[in-house]
């Protein structure tokens, strides 16, 4: 049975949001004590290396037996593109690269990422704006308070209360700006799945720096 297109969209969607969603597991072994924070930047960086061989694949042409998989991932407007997917894995793997230095540590980068993997997708269904178009602002406050309930549970124990909250809230503020207020290059936006998790990781190693 053909399902409506409406219908196909909006299952597509939700399977779009649980694959995003399902970055929220790549610093989990490291949490768990099973991988170093090395090992897991390194299988970030590998995956930007899948990712980039799919895109060649995908905007040469050649995507052959994969098209189902881009069906899944690519949005119509990204068809011409670098799409989400990839730019997602390039900021994860970014991000943890710089939590290799002493100012952004793991404690910083794990909340960042997760603020893209979990953030991300409960702010896009609530929101309905297209890819150039600021989110409402009840889209934003929902984002910030998420935010904020992600990294609060890493910056209070590192940072004590005080600072802690400054720091999650900073971050979360970050992310909720470079998600719902996307810049536009030659009216082209960039895609939040590259500045979510960078703006957050700058937005605590800032106040860390200035007040930790």
């Amino acid at each position: 049975m053909t399902l409506p297109a409406a219908a196909w969209r909006e299952r597509v969607e939700f399977e779009r949001r649980l694959v995003h969603m399902g970055g929220a597991l790549y610093p989990v072994p490291h949490l768990l004590g099973w991988l170093s924070w090395g090992e897991t930047t390194g299988v970030l960086l590998a995956g930007v290396a899948v990712v980039g061989l799919l895109e060649l694949l995908r905007l040469s042409g050649n995507a052959g037996p994969l098209s189902p998989l881009y069906t899944a991932l690519v949005r119509e407007y990204e068809a011409d593109g670098v799409a989400g997917y990839a730019l997602y894995q390039v900021s994860m793997a970014g991000v943890a690269l710089a939590a290799t230095t002493s100012l952004a540590t793991p404690t910083l980068a794990v909340p960042a990422m997760w603020m893209l993997a979990i953030g991300d997708p409960v702010s896009g269904a609530l929101g309905d704006n297209g890819p150039t178009e600021p989110k409402r602002p009840a889209v934003w406050v929902a984002m910030w308070l998420v935010c904020v309930a992600l990294a609060a549970p890493f910056t209070l124990p590192a940072f004590g209360t005080t600072v802690g909250i400054a720091v999650a809230a900073a971050g979360a503020a970050c992310a909720a700006v470079a998600d719902g207020l996307p810049p536009v290059m030659r009216g082209v936006a960039v895609d939040d799945n590259l500045t979510i998790p960078p703006a957050a990781l700058v937005g605590m190693v800032a106040v860390v720096t200035l007040v930790g």
